[in-house]
Order: C-alpha cells, then sequence, then structure tokens
C-alpha cells in the first residue's frame, strides 16, 4: 500500500505539472498572432440546428458510433440544418482523469460536421463536475440554504444533479481554467468552429458556501464603508440586531433583514456575472478572433441572474426558451423571452434551445407539437429578431433524468414527423433566409424591469397570480403582473422592448410600462417622472415607488417621489380577499370586469379618478386614475387588473400616445410583428396561431409574400392555414 504522505506528494506533483502545463497553454493563447477582423456575426442566412451528443447514442463500440456519427450527419444535412451546438455537457470525456485531456472523441464529431458544411459552436462543459473532481474536492459542492421564510443552516449539496456547485470555489476555477484554455486553444483555428458558448444556463446555484459569505462581507464593507452605516440602510435596531464591527456580520442562513435578503441577491447576481466575464475573458484569449462568444441564458428574468450585466461581456446574446404547445401554443410566452433577449444588446439574438417533440423531467405531461406549430415556432423567433434557432435536442436518450425531454428524432433514432417538418423549414430557410437573417426591429413601447422588485416583494408577497409556465405553480406577484401586461401588448399586436433600472433615457419610447416597482433609488422615480413632464406616457401598477434601493419604505406618504407625476397619494392598503367589480363596467369587461389581490387607497390630488370599486366600503377611492403632468400622462392602477381588463388599459394608453393602427382590429388568432430587413425592406409576419384558418387584412404598402413567392396588394385578405403564416417584404 502507498504511504500517505507519498500519496500526498504525487498529488502535490501533479498539481505542480498540470499548473506548469496551464502556464505554458496561457502563452501560447497569449502570444497567438492578432488577427484584425473581430467575431463573425454577418450571418448571411439563418442558422438551424441542433444540440448534439453523439456521446450519448446506445452504441458500444468504436465502429458502431462512428456508423452512427455518419448517420446522423447524412440526416441532418438531407434534411438541411447548418449549424449544432456540442460539448457544453460532458466534462468526464474532455477531462476522463484529472490532468488527462482527450479530444479525439469531438474532433472525429467536428470534423464529420465541417465535411457536411455543418457548422458548430462548442461549449465550455463547466456545468456539470466529473466525479474525480467531486471526490478529491468535496468542498466545491454547492452549500445551499433551505428555502422559507426564516431560512436555516447551509447545507452542502451530494453529488449527482448538475449545476450544484460554488463556482466560487479556488479548486473549480482552478479545474475549470485549465480545461477552458486546453480545448479553446485546441479549437481556435478550426473554420467548422464559429463560436463558444459560455458554460450552460448559468445561476448562482443558491451558493452560501463560506468562501462566498466572505466575498460578501468584503463587498458590504465597500459598499457601506462602515457596519454603522450598513445597519441604518438595513434598520438593524429592529431586534436589536445592530452592528459594530465587520466580524458580527451574521450569515444569510437565519435573516429576516429584508436589507440583507435583498443586497445578498445583488451579489448572487454579481457572483454569476463575474463567473461568465472570467470564462468570457479565458475564451477570448484563447479563441480565434472570427469565433464569437455567446451564453445560453436558461431562461430569462430570473431573479438570480443579471441578464444585462452579463450580456456586456458576450458578443451574442442566446437564450434557452421552452413553451407550451398543442393548444397552448401562441407565441406569446416565445415573444417575451425573445424581446428581453433582444433588449440586452439592442440587437439579434440566438435561440440556443427550444422544443423538439416534448418536454420534462417525467412523462408526465408529454405534448407533442401539433402539424405545423415546430415550422412556425421557427418564424416565431425570426420575427423577435432571431438569427438562429436550435432544437434541445437531436436524439432522444435513452435513460436518466431527461429520457422524455424529447430531441428532433425519438429513442428508435429514425426519421419522423418531427423530421418532415424540420426538413421542410430547413428548406424553406435556404431560399429565403438571407432575407430574414440580421432583422431589425423598431419599437415605441418599452417595459422597466426591475430585478429588486422582483426579489423584494417575493420576500413579502402580498399573493398575485401564478405566472405562466411557471415551473414552481406558485403564485409570483411581481412577475405574474409583468407578464399580464406583456401578454396585453402582445395581443394587441404592439411589439416592446424593456428598460431597466440603469436606462438613463427612455425618451426614445412613447409609452413606458412599469409594473410594481417596489425597489427604487429616488433618482430612478426622477428620470420617470422627467420622461413624463416632457411628453411620455406611463402606465404604472400598484406598489411603485414604495421602498428605497435598501428595501426600506420611504417616511413620507406613497408613492414618494412619484407623488407629484401620479397626482394621487395614499396612506391605506388592503388584501382583497374576494374579487371586486368596478362601478359601471367603465371598460366594457363584462364577466372580467373584477380586480384582485391588493387595493391602495389612492386620493387623488391632480389625478382624473377612471374607476372606482363597487363597493360599500372601498368604493370611496378610486382604483385607477390618471394624471397630466407637463406635457406627458401618468396612469396608475391601484390594484390588480383581470386580464381583459388590463388589455383594455392599455389600449387606450396605446390610442392616446399615438400609437394605434389596423393591427389592433386583427381577428384574436392573428399576431403580427415588423422589422427591417438587411435589403432595407420591411416585413410583416402575420401568424396564425389556430388549428382553423383565418383571414387577415393586410394593411401596408404592396409587397410579395416570401412564402410562395405571391405578390400581396395593400389591403389585401390574406389567408393564414391553421398554425400558418404569411411574411411579405415590401
Amino acid at each position: 500500500m502507498r504511504a500517505k504522505g507519498r500519496k500526498d506528494m504525487s498529488v502535490r506533483s501533479k498539481r505542480f505539472l498540470a499548473l506548469t502545463c496551464t502556464c505554458a497553454l496561457l502563452a501560447l493563447c497569449r502570444t497567438a498572432a492578432p488577427q484584425s477582423a473581430g467575431p463573425d456575426l454577418s450571418f448571411p442566412n439563418v442558422l438551424y440546428g441542433v444540440a448534439y451528443y453523439n456521446e450519448y447514442m446506445p452504441q458500444d463500440t468504436p465502429t458502431a458510433q462512428a456508423e452512427r456519427l455518419q448517420k446522423d450527419v447524412a440526416l441532418m444535412k438531407d434534411a438541411g440544418l447548418n449549424v449544432v451546438r456540442m460539448g457544453e455537457s460532458t466534462w468526464s470525456l474532455w477531462e476522463p482523469e484529472d490532468g488527462q485531456f482527450d479530444y479525439a472523441w469531438m474532433d472525429r464529431i467536428v470534423d464529420a460536421m465541417g465535411k457536411a458544411g455543418i457548422k458548430v459552436i462548442l461549449g465550455t462543459p463547466t456545468y456539470s463536475v466529473p466525479a474525480w473532481m467531486a471526490h478529491q474536492h468535496p468542498e466545491i459542492l454547492a452549500d445551499r440554504i433551505p428555502y422559507g421564510m426564516f431560512g436555516g443552516n447551509a447545507q452542502p449539496s451530494a453529488y449527482g444533479i448538475r449545476q450544484n456547485m460554488d463556482t466560487d470555489s479556488p479548486a473549480y476555477r482552478f479545474y475549470a481554467e485549465r480545461l477552458i484554455r486546453h480545448i479553446v486553444a485546441h479549437y481556435k483555428d478550426n473554420p467548422t468552429v464559429i463560436g463558444w458558448q459560455l458554460d450552460n444556463e448559468t445561476s448562482s446555484y443558491d451558493a452560501a458556501n463560506h468562501d462566498v459569505f466572505v466575498g460578501f462581507q468584503h463587498y458590504l464593507e465597500k459598499k457601506f464603508v462602515t457596519p454603522e452605516a450598513l445597519s441604518k440602510a438595513w434598520f438593524l435596531n429592529y431586534w436589536g440586531e445592530n452592528l459594530h464591527t465587520w466580524e458580527d456580520l451574521p450569515k444569510r442562513d437565519g435573516t429576516i433583514s429584508t436589507g440583507y435578503k435583498l443586497e445578498w441577491t445583488r451579489w448572487s447576481q454579481m457572483r454569476v456575472t463575474d463567473f461568465l466575464h472570467w470564462q468570457s475573458t479565458l475564451v477570448r484569449e484563447c479563441a480565434g478572433a472570427r469565433q464569437f462568444v455567446t451564453t445560453d441564458y436558461g431562461g430569462m428574468l430570473r431573479r438570480d441572474v443579471n441578464e444585462e450585466a452579463i450580456a456586456q461581456s458576450l458578443d451574442i446574446v442566446a437564450n434557452n426558451i421552452y413553451h407550451g404547445t398543442q393548444d397552448h401554443y401562441d407565441g406569446s410566452f416565445q415573444a417575451l423571452q425573445s424581446d428581453f433577449s433582444r433588449s440586452l444588446k439592442h440587437a439579434n439574438f440566438l435561440v440556443t434551445e427550444t422544443n423538439a417533440q416534448t418536454i420534462g423531467w417525467t412523462s408526465g405531461g408529454q405534448f407533442p407539437p401539433y402539424d405545423g406549430q415546430m415550422r412556425e415556432d421557427v418564424y416565431t423567433y425570426l420575427a423577435s429578431g432571431a438569427n438562429m434557432v436550435e432544437y434541445w435536442h437531436w436524439a432522444s436518450i435513452a435513460a436518466n433524468q431527461e429520457t422524455y425531454w424529447k430531441g428532433v428524432l425519438s429513442h428508435d433514432l429514425e426519421p419522423n414527423r418531427a423530421y418532415a417538418e424540420v426538413s421542410r423549414t430547413a428548406h424553406e430557410l435556404q431560399k429565403i433566409g438571407p432575407h430574414l437573417a440580421g432583422l431589425k426591429v423598431h419599437n415605441d413601447v418599452a417595459i422597466l424591469y426591475s430585478r429588486d422588485s422582483a426579489n423584494a416583494i417575493s420576500f413579502m408577497p402580498y399573493g398575485g397570480g401564478v405566472p405562466s409556465h411557471s415551473w414552481t405553480g406558485e403564485p409570483d406577484g411581481y412577475m405574474s403582473v409583468l407578464q399580464q401586461m406583456h401578454r396585453s401588448l402582445y395581443n394587441l399586436n404592439i411589439g416592446a422592448d424593456f428598460v431597466f433600472p440603469e436606462t438613463q433615457d427612455f425618451s426614445a419610447y412613447k409609452l413606458l410600462i412599469v409594473p410594481a416597482l417596489y425597489i427604487s433609488d429616488d433618482a430612478l422615480l426622477k428620470r420617470i417622472s422627467d420622461y413624463v413632464k416632457n411628453g411620455g406616457h406611463v402606465v404604472m401598477t400598484f406598489k411603485s415607488g414604495f421602498a428605497n434601493e435598501n428595501s426600506a419604505v420611504r417616511w413620507v406618504r406613497a408613492p414618494g417621489p412619484l407623488r407629484e407625476a401620479a397626482g394621487i397619494s395614499y396612506q391605506e392598503f388592503s388584501s382583497l380577499e374576494h374579487p371586486l367589480a368596478l362601478k359601471g363596467d367603465p371598460f366594457h369587461a363584462g364577466d372580467a370586469n373584477n380586480v384582485q389581490y391588493w387595493a391602495e387607497f389612492l386620493m387623488p390630488e391632480h389625478a382624473k379618478p377612471l374607476a372606482y370599486y363597487d363597493h360599500p366600503f372601498f368604493g370611496k377611492w378610486p382604483a385607477i386614475t390618471e394624471n397630466n403632468f407637463g406635457a406627458g400622462t401618468l396612469l396608475y392602477e391601484g390594484t390588480y387588473l383581470s386580464d381583459p381588463l388590463q388589455t383594455a388599459i392599455l389600449k387606450r394608453a396605446i390610442e392616446q400616445a399615438g400609437l394605434a393602427s389596423g393591427d389592433q382590429q386583427l381577428p384574436a388568432a392573428v399576431h403580427v410583428q415588423h422589422g427591417v430587413n438587411r435589403q432595407g425592406k420591411r416585413l410583416h409576419y402575420y401568424f396564425n396561431y389556430s388549428g382553423s384558418a383565418v383571414q387577415a387584412a393586410y394593411a401596408y404598402s404592396a409587397g410579395t409574400n416570401l412564402l410562395d413567392g405571391k405578390a400581396v396588394a395593400s389591403g389585401q385578405q390574406l389567408t393564414l392555414g391553421p398554425w400558418d403564416l404569411a411574411i411579405v417584404e415590401e
């Protein structure tokens, strides 16, 4: 048996050798000859493809695996696919043992794709650590605080599930850096590899390890300077929790301080941003100059990820978007996710994952798309500015957690109904894709998204609805109202961008939507007020302006600095045990003439009441008001409206802002989106999100339907088949 000391020396020696190799590779990366051209984001045609995992195939011999690879590549080429994403999920193959790297298994796949003319995006495989690493360094696993109002001691994660690590761990960072440098340097000159995806659906993983806490303390020291200043900002007089030395800072585990909780969420976001910026720097030091850098956000609007900060280190934004199918397929969630993705850099984006056949971590909820929905889905993304659409994934996996998250091919690995629809779409894109790639989308409406407000409201929830496509099925007061307002705009055929609390100038938009801006500093509220004064129109909901940037309620009458622009104030509010109607059905909502969850007792000062509660007590106060302030208007909703009421309010605001058009008169199943292509011509997408044929009046200048080549006259009735569309180029 080898002596313990000898074993330890062996490990140290191996680490020294690994570090030496890494330093040599670092020098190689940094001394590579610079190239004048930057990352290639021209995308002359739409990229259309799949995530591909030859390593998951059931063939158990090298010969059988090679045969399967050749068959897959042939099927992809015949279908017309032109891009695959690979390599991000299998660290254990790239580095089967500590310091032993293997590229051969991926080289043969990249080579096969290159020969077929299929481009490759490779991922840094850092989101699922290999077993040998967890065995050697169990400290890299995330310690997670239990969910719930009062938390508890952080509990160490077990190995097995992916994304269960502390990404700040020095050991984890050492191995991740070494791996990234080796892989990227190996493929930097490969013309088939066009880009790099950083990690996969990165988040904080709720890590609360000791190093995370120490980093948090240092962050607080820089931000607040003294513990007394922090105590004042967080109102730590409450229950006698004042701090007088930084060493007394308690852990996040059981805190009841809303200020602490909010700042911890910001720190968690900063950790994710730092981790991806760090990876981006490593990749750029080693990658070819024409290879782009992206990361696949695992769905936008996540409360522990600062998407806009991360985007600063990317060449192009990418997102994984999963949505309802069959009778729940209407394009609305894709539009929400796409609008947010496009807004991060005000540029085109990539869809790195979306539904192929069915999704789910169990066999419950298997709803394969109806005929036509997969094809319509591709154009749904392109109409919002996507330059790539990829399915997750090519072939369904035979075992383990994602057995029923099916790919284009089913478990039999044979061509099928989904493959036929993908092939039809790909061959259409080969012809018309150059007219669709690089679409520029201009919107006159923006939604102000406040991640801080989403988090702070979750600490003190008022109830609220369950957002669409919620993984938890639980009420989320902030996200449900944000999604409701975006969906109302979508149903009105009004495109929207997203803006953020850091946005300094809202004047590019005619209408600003502000859902539940619970957390805000005074400067942001002043920018909103100035926007109204200078002629902008605002629709704002309850809970706005209530608390400051430290989650402390302002010691002035609500809504604080917004009082003058809103023309109202309030001192009381109430939960609503049951929905209430509005007097006289002022917006003609019929059975939907009701509000729920929350009511602020609005006292008009300059504002005009637009609706009152139909109730002997609550009827004293208006539910909705509107104020003329300077050259603009601010409409304030003091309660949670039904979906039809929200749509009616936003329709009124659209008309007031001068944005109304014939698009609001289209049949309910028809959605239209507009943009300008690289040829400088306007494109108009008309979608039929229903299983029945519909007629839609084309209201723009004469053009050509790119899908069938037929001329379209202004005013002509377009016939749209079930789950079909028209794309008219003027």
